[in-house]
């Protein structure tokens, strides 16, 4: 079924578990073009369940999941898929965002578009595009993800906690170009994350959600840590949104 227009994804009533058996109460959201949603809770709340489930990865338990028309949906799973076993350059691994019949075997044989050398070079990774991917640090390999990101097409993305590897600095450069990429593309993001100061400097919404105390709460990140639930499961306060600090 479509979603409203203007609206890229629409939960509606979503519950979500396993074997029919439903982990959190029911989930009504909606997410427009250009929003960055952040997805937040202890470890073990739900928040990749409901991510997979979102994608049509896993079946609801019950609710549904509406989409709009023509909507391309991408994901960045928590652990990096790139088998770093293939001899695959940084370029090589952005063009797989747009390429389709592709072989690892015969990376060159197709021109590169200047899409794949510009989105490196808005990822600040333009240099690297010769580099072998694995020789790459965490860091770069995760610019390196959000340029084929960039290039794919996609009108939304879900990203589960991409910034896990990274130093606090790191991590909160990776933020600025997550945002900076949906401003420039109108790109839905939708990202898990635990670094509670970024997201309240980008999100625009916040899903918390906590198995423990069969909590959901959704809305702006100011709203949501000021909820009950989120004071329930989180000793502290967030720190103010202009703070570097590892919170994890």
């Amino acid at each position: 079924m479509s979603a409203s227009p203007g609206t890229l994804l629409h939960c509606r009533g979503l519950r979500i578990g396993y074997h029919g058996v439903p982990l959190l109460p029911a989930i009504d959201l909606e997410i427009g073009p250009g929003e960055l949603w952040a997805v937040i809770g202890r470890n073990g709340c739900g928040k990749t369940t409901w991510l997979r489930t979102a994608l049509g990865l896993m079946p609801a338990v019950s609710g549904r999941i509406e989409t709009g028309p023509d909507v391309k949906m991408s994901y960045l799973p928590q652990r990096n898929v790139i088998d770093e076993l293939y001899p695959l350059l940084a370029r090589d691994v952005v063009r797989m965002g747009l390429l389709r019949g592709w072989s690892f075997l015969r990376p060159s044989v197709r021109i590169e578009p200047p899409s794949v050398r510009q989105a490196l070079s808005d990822m600040g990774v333009g240099a690297l595009g010769d580099v072998p991917y694995r020789r790459l640090s965490e860091g770069q390999k995760q610019r390196v993800l959000f340029a084929r990101l960039a290039v794919s097409g996609a009108n939304i993305a879900l990203l589960d906690e991409p910034t896990s590897a990274m130093d606090p600095v790191a991590e909160a450069e990776a933020f600025a170009l997550l945002d900076g990429l949906r401003h420039r593309q109108g790109l839905a993001i939708v990202v898990v994350s635990h670094y509670l100061g970024m997201v309240r400097r980008y999100a625009d919404r916040a899903l918390l959600l906590d198995r423990d105390t069969q909590a959901v709460v959704v809305g702006p990140p100011d709203e949501v840590f000021e909820h009950e639930a989120f004071h329930r499961r989180f000793s502290e306060r967030p720190p103010p949104a202009a703070e570097v600090d590892d919170e994890r």
